[in-house]
């Protein structure tokens, strides 16, 4: 049999993950390469030889996605593997256009051949577009589990920005651990809520190690997902939640659709924010394609720990950044704190946006004037810096999931603002976990 030669596409968490679970051990296989887009600076590494496994002596190279037909020509791909999440249906078959001219198959593994099964009762909160809301569904969801007297573990989607060979395996217990990682701002964003609710987090690369020490301390385990992504774990229960300020996305965007057809429980989030027509768009797809699953609307309600800082105030909000950037937002939590606290005027950072916030601008101008916490690398997180602090405003709402003033300094009065998730019925959300828990915890 010929050796199938494969390119792996991604950007630095669900790529690697299909590479270990599927690909690393197997002989009639050669994986040459992954390819990186959506996240900067992640290319022109190396997945280490340590993770790659014995096929693997001199690890497996990473390269940018636009060199996807140079790659694929000059290697003898045979078979291109897209791995990454996010992305509109039109934009997935625009890579796979490429890489079939290129001369390669253009492939999309199945979701459970990639799902590792757990001894413990596993939890999987997911969603259809990034900035849906699943982090505060997973926030409150991890708060029913200790009311009901059982220990949670949090397994975050990868975000491996950092040196590879040290991030196989992380566990987060306090700040401190953020700090000893070498968190990025993206990856504090995810961690640091969950911690501050008493939650320990795990992350990092090999999701079967990760999952080995997650069972040895947990009574229940949830799967935080990234982005849209497919949960890595097999879920006993699938959790998806939908916007509907993006009505018509849950049917248009890779993976969200499956999330959205493989889900034992749906919340439609921000009800208390969209329109009625829209909620019940949303209701008419779930109902076409998973008329089984249980539907809940929720709200996502904004807090603002000072609004006497917003109120008639010029104020700056700093965004999550990828809600803005590839997820497509044109507004955030900061936004809504701005319009229901009477913020006299948002400052538009992008005059005084430097460096790589200011590449950030262009290159997503669907952003408007709202700026986005973008820190993948210490000296984004510096032009981020020195962007707040040129801002001609009187305070800054730091509306993203992580305190930003623990990592930057802002020369100006802050104001913490989050979201959290609100139920609107009876027994809702609530009642699907506790009888989940009922039934799975002896």
């Amino acid at each position: 049999m010929n050796e199938l030669r494969i390119l792996i596409l991604g950007a630095a968490g669900r790529d690697f993950h299909n590479f270990n679970v599927v690909y690393r051990n197997d002989p009639h296989t050669r994986v040459i390469g992954f390819t990186a887009t959506q996240i900067p600076k992640i290319e022109g590494r190396v997945y280490p030889a340590e993770l790659a496994g014995p096929l693997y002596p001199d690890g497996i190279p990473i390269f940018p996605e636009s060199e996807l037909e140079h790659l694929i020509r000059t290697n003898g791909v045979t078979e291109t593997v897209f791995s990454y999440s996010d992305v509109s249906h039109v934009q997935v078959m625009n890579v796979a256009s490429r890489a079939i001219v290129a001369g390669a198959h253009f492939k999309l593994l199945a979701g459970e051949p990639t799902m590792i099964a757990s001894k413990k009762p596993m939890i999987a909160v997911c969603a259809v577009r990034t900035g849906s809301g699943k982090s505060q569904t997973s926030r409150y969801i991890s708060q029913l589990v200790r009311d009901a007297g059982e220990k949670v573990v949090v397994v975050r989607h990868p975000m491996p920005y950092g040196d590879l060979r040290e991030q196989a395996v992380q566990r987060f217990a306090t700040y401190e651990d953020l700090s000893r990682h070498k968190c990025t701002i993206e990856e504090r964003e995810e961690y640091e809520s969950h911690i501050t609710e008493g939650s320990v987090v795990y992350a990092g690369i090999d999701y079967g190690a990760i999952l080995a020490e997650a069972e040895k301390e947990a009574d229940v385990i949830i799967w935080d997902g990234g982005n849209n992504d497919l949960p890595f774990y097999k879920p006993d229960l699938w959790i998806t939640v939908a916007d509907p300020l993006r009505a018509g996305h849950e049917l248009t965007y890779h993976p969200g659709e499956a999330n959205l057809r493989g889900a034992h429980v749906i919340v439609i989030n921000k009800c208390n924010t969209a329109s009625p027509e829209a909620i019940q768009a949303v209701e008419s797809n779930i109902a076409r394609v998973n008329p089984g699953a249980q539907v809940i609307r929720a709200a996502s309600e904004v807090v603002a720990d000072k609004p006497e800082l917003i109120k008639y105030k010029c104020v700056l909000p700093i965004e999550d950044g990828p809600t803005l950037t590839h997820g497509g937002m044109s507004f955030g939590a900061g936004q809504v704190a701005a319009d229901r606290y009477s913020a006299k005027k948002v400052y538009d950072p992008r005059p005084v946006a430097v460096g790589s916030i200011r590449e950030t601008f262009e290159r997503f101008p669907n952003m408007g004037a709202l700026l986005p916490a973008m820190g993948y690398y210490p000296e984004q997180i510096a032009d981020l810096e020195a962007t707040i602090n040129a801002a001609d405003c009187d305070s800054v709402l730091i509306a993203t999931p992580m305190n930003l003033s623990r990592l930057i300094n802002v020369n100006k009065p802050t104001v913490r603002v989050s979201y959290a998730l609100a139920e609107l019925e009876e027994p809702g959300l609530k009642g699907a976990v506790e009888r989940f828990l009922e039934e799975r915890i002896q």
